[in-house]
């Protein structure tokens, strides 16, 4: 078991921050309907939607400074079915169980999207810790006559069980589990994970509201986010699938699973290989984790360049040097 401090811990959990986000991204008509019961009356969804990576880093240039902090956001140009805009800010939580200061930086998300951009947001916390995370709900300031009170929607990973998640017939749901059972990791045997994993997996299978590809980038998620080392329970999950799609594109998620696999395995060894060499091991695994996204579609150079902290300049010469 690997400890929380150590360089290659930090990594791994930085990857899931970024599967976690692409997952919500991915599945962000099914987010949209999870949270707002009104979506499909209320939202033009046939009018996709635009992710404001670039446009909430340049507001919030102190985040790249800090580094450590472990909170991942989302700002996504949505359409109305009135012909109008509604922008709407995803914040997730995932710094643990620590919350200080977090309704503040709430609030100021707010205004100073508003006064860059003059436009209203709708503001969403996901709260991702432990049980005993608090999770704020609103911002309050008040001295001498002049008062604020900000409230915005808050939700925490846990508020539903596992039984009400599935049984929602709703892709993102489980997500939310996957989240749930990822609060697991290192704390029940392997077995028992495996199996939770596989439930999840059958689960979104059944509910028969994806199509080939987007199951198995669902799958390529959570077999990335749910980590397993012990190589026979994976094969297990792999046969399970290829069963549950008839085969239909297993050979794709397996192939997929087994380039993961390796490169985690690289990334692994590099971290722990030269203890005097930390800053080096760092860098190689970063450069595995480009190339990781750079192979899947759905990130583009600029967004990788965000996710990973680089300059997008040499996200581009990594693409053209693997002739992609």
């Amino acid at each position: 078991m690997y400890q929380e401090h150590s360089p290659c811990m930090h990594m791994m959990r930085r990857k899931n921050d970024i599967l976690l986000k692409s997952a919500f991204e991915e599945a962000f008509p099914d987010l949209l309907r999870f949270f707002f019961a009104e979506t499909d009356s209320l939202f033009d969804l046939d009018r996709g939607f635009e992710f404001m990576d670039k446009e909430l880093a340049e507001l919030f240039p102190e985040l790249e400074r800090k580094g450590g902090s472990r909170f991942v956001d989302m700002l996504v140009k949505t359409y109305l079915k009135n012909g109008s805009e509604e922008w709407i800010l995803i914040h997730l939580e995932i710094q643990g169980e620590g919350t200080d200061n977090f309704a503040f930086r709430m609030f100021q998300y707010w205004y100073r999207i508003y006064d860059r951009y003059e436009t209203d947001i709708v503001a969403l916390a996901v709260f991702t810790g432990g049980k005993n995370q608090k999770r704020p709900s609103h911002f309050h300031k008040n001295f001498l006559g002049t008062e604020i009170q900000y409230k915005y929607n808050a939700y925490h990973i846990l508020d539903h069980s596992e039984k009400q998640l599935l049984n929602m017939e709703n892709p993102f749901a489980l997500i939310i589990l996957a989240a749930q059972k990822a609060l697991l990791a290192n704390k029940i045997p392997e077995q028992e994970l495996g199996e939770q994993r596989l439930t999840i997996a059958k689960a979104l299978i059944e509910i028969k509201k994806y199509d080939n590809e987007q199951i198995r980038r669902f799958l390529y998620f959570l077999k990335t986010f749910l980590h397993i080392d012990n190589q026979e329970i994976n094969i297990k999950f792999d046969k399970e699938i290829d069963i549950l799609t008839e085969n239909k594109h297993a050979m794709g998620i397996i192939e997929t699973i087994k380039m993961i696999t390796r490169e985690e395995g690289i990334e692994i060894g590099k971290a722990q290989g030269r203890e005097e060499g930390k800053a080096e091991g760092r860098e190689e695994i970063k450069t595995e984790m480009i190339k990781s996204l750079l192979l899947d579609p759905a990130f583009d150079d600029e967004k990788i360049a965000t996710l990973c902290k680089v300059e997008v300049w040499l996200v581009k010469q990594m693409r053209q040097d693997l002739g992609l």
